[in-house]
């Protein structure tokens, strides 16, 4: 089995159309937890919508909402945690339907940014660990039906599941019985179901069934292999 790259993944917040010095200072605060930081203007928020983000900080007002409204209608950010800053009552009202969780005041000042992070930060960490994916390679047995039985190889694994790479054809929605083990996991057999497939890469994806408590082992593994 081997993990690559060897670096660890980090949670991202997006920091968009900020000026200068507030971006130094939420910057120096969301590090100060994990949290890597991505400038960005409203006019190149497009990555909202396609690539993954576990937090958005963006100014109350008007121009926040197509950019929140695009976010939401991906698939990745739909559940992003969001903050604002600045803006009156009535205006952060306004974004309620987009789910806006926090808002930091200005003029912004240290303390209370510093304060309102470390009280939503596991939010943050939280969004991040449902959906960090880690590249392992490592042999793993599939069962399907009662006597399907295909030997393949993984590309990633989270929590909710893993890709697969098989020379072996499945169809999405495909029930199945995950079986592999980690250098510090031993074999676990865990169910799941094909969501997707890409024929042309032969790669399909499995996700782990939510009842099957079976599951909660990889999750553990995979928080402490973030946290190591």
């Amino acid at each position: 089995m081997s993990l690559s790259p060897s670096k660890k993944f980090s949670a991202r917040a997006a920091l968009v159309d900020l000026p200068e010095s507030s971006r130094s200072l939420l910057t120096e605060c969301f590090r100060q937890f994990g949290i890597d930081t991505i400038p960005m203007s409203s006019e190149k928020s497009d990555r909202l919508a396609s690539e993954k983000f576990e937090a958005c900080v963006i100014r109350v007002g008007s121009n926040a909402a197509p950019v929140l409204e695009s976010a939401r209608r991906s698939r990745s950010n739909n559940r992003m945690i969001i903050y604002g800053i600045g803006g009156s009552l009535k205006e952060a009202m306004k974004l309620s339907q987009y789910g806006l969780n926090a808002v930091f005041n200005e003029p912004l000042e240290r303390p209370a940014a510093l304060k309102l992070v470390r009280a939503t930060q596991m939010l943050v960490l939280h969004e991040f660990r449902r959906y960090v994916r880690i590249p392992v390679i490592t042999e793993v047995s599939l069962t399907a039906g009662q006597n399907r039985h295909i030997i393949a190889s993984t590309l990633e694994l989270s929590s909710g599941g893993m890709s697969i790479k098989s020379g072996e054809e499945v169809a999405p929605g495909l029930p199945v019985e995950v079986s592999f083990a980690l250098l510090t996991l031993p074999r676990i057999w865990v169910r799941g179901a094909v969501t997707w497939t890409k024929p042309a890469s032969k790669t399909f994806g499995v996700r782990f069934d939510p009842h099957d408590e079976r599951r909660l082992r990889i999750k553990e593994w995979v928080d402490s292999y973030l946290e190591s």
